[in-house]
């Protein structure tokens, strides 16, 4: 089908007309079970009311005003984020990339206003990815990534992934921060061990440089935390986040400390659509879902769960899975098979999953998804790693017929 849509994605041949909870529907009327969430971002599922009545009253009064004047919305789920978290001061954005814009502006910035200019690098570690803008794709620092754009811009060192060694050695007179995802998501679900967060975290003070996390991911609830730094116990100075923030509709968020920030004053940075009346009223909609008492442990109980099945399921298909990882509902199969065919083995069986680097299938449902809703994908799993498994019989019997 030719499409004048620029074709930068390889698209599956499936389009949905609507969603209810955990369910994506085709116009065919056909429900797929999804346990991708638009890669961590559907936190509440698809067309919950509380988002909806938030969305249609704001909708009935102002869409845009600019960043010249003051907006409600944006002050409200500042003093809320600033609240819940190590911030003192929230920039708001429209994606993720451009939250991490921010924060890579924000820790030049903070060394350019204390007298160290020459401090502009940010360690970053392999695998990483932070975006897709030429400064976000020098930090991931993946070829597949840079390829073609020309010289990549300068300022972002990069160590193997978890090599604290590697990591302190880097340090230098240029380096401003150390930026980093607590749980490398498109990487392949790799999770920093907390030590390891904490002792970057003391490595960051030790040298008087910048702890800046990348929670895009990972925030808002999806490892069974507001963010997943909270579960090492430490804090970062700068982090930037979107995805579950906006439940569905576009938002991101650049959280800082107020010594962190100093150096962005007025006129140093700025967003037309940032902190819109629209993106806020959705995003405090959120906010209130995901501050409720109940929500995070919900989170914890129910990624138990799911990993305790997928620990079942691994030991079941030891040819198809290797084994689990993550935390939480932000959870990785790593595959023996491609991760490609299980995904299109899963998708056969009317679920959705994404992959990921390091061979690895994705498991990111929406944080508020029931029991029933994990015994359906794990039957759906179990049949797809089944034909999975089928078809190694099947492929071994017709290499030992043709030798």
């Amino acid at each position: 089908m030719i499409t004048p849509v620029l074709p930068t994605y390889a698209r599956a041949d499936l389009e949905f007309e609507r969603g209810e909870g955990p369910w994506l529907i085709t116009a065919k009327g056909e429900r797929y079970l999804d346990f991708g969430a638009g890669i961590a971002v559907n936190v509440v599922g698809h067309a919950h009311p509380h988002l909806i009545a938030a969305l249609s009253e704001q909708a009935s009064k102002v869409w845009h005003t600019s960043n010249i004047y003051r907006i409600p919305g944006q002050e409200k789920l500042a003093r809320r984020l600033v609240e819940a978290t190590f911030a003192d001061t929230v920039f708001f954005t429209n994606s993720g990339a451009e939250a991490l814009e921010c924060a890579i502006k924000m820790a030049r910035k903070y060394h350019a206003a204390g007298g160290a200019p020459e401090r502009y690098e940010l360690i970053t570690m392999e695998s990483a990815f932070h975006g897709r803008t030429l400064a976000t794709i020098a930090a991931g620092g993946q070829k597949k990534y840079l390829e073609g754009f020309g010289p990549a811009m300068p300022g972002f060192p990069q160590v193997p992934f978890g090599d604290l060694k590697a990591l302190e050695a880097a340090i230098g007179p240029a380096t401003a921060g150390i930026l980093m995802e607590p749980i490398q998501g498109e990487g392949g679900i790799r999770v920093i061990p907390n030590e390891d967060l904490r002792r970057i975290r003391a490595l960051c003070d030790e040298k008087g440089i910048l702890l800046v996390l990348d929670e895009v991911q990972t925030g808002v609830g999806r490892t069974g935390k507001l963010f997943a730094h909270e579960l090492a116990g430490i804090t970062p100075d700068i982090m930037a986040v979107a995805k579950a923030l906006g439940g569905g509709f576009p938002v991101g968020a650049c959280l800082a400390t107020e010594e962190a920030a100093r150096g962005m004053t007025a006129g140093t940075h700025g967003s037309t659509f940032g902190g819109n009346p629209l993106a806020m009223a959705v995003a405090n909609a959120v906010m209130d879902l995901a501050l409720d008492e109940k929500f995070l442990p919900h989170v914890q109980m129910i990624g138990l769960k799911l990993r305790q099945k997928l620990a079942m399921l691994a030991d079941r298909y030891p040819r198809i899975v290797e084994g689990v990882r993550g935390e939480g509902l932000m959870l990785g199969l790593k595959c023996r098979v491609t991760n490609t065919d299980l995904v299109a083995a899963l998708r056969d069986e009317k679920m959705l999953a994404v992959g990921a680097g390091d061979n690895v299938v994705r498991l990111l449902p929406p944080l508020n998804i029931e029991e029933a809703h994990l015994n359906e994908a794990i039957e759906k799993l179990m049949a797809a790693c089944g034909k999975l498994d089928a078809a190694l019989d099947t492929d071994a019997k017709a290499a030992g017929a043709k030798s």
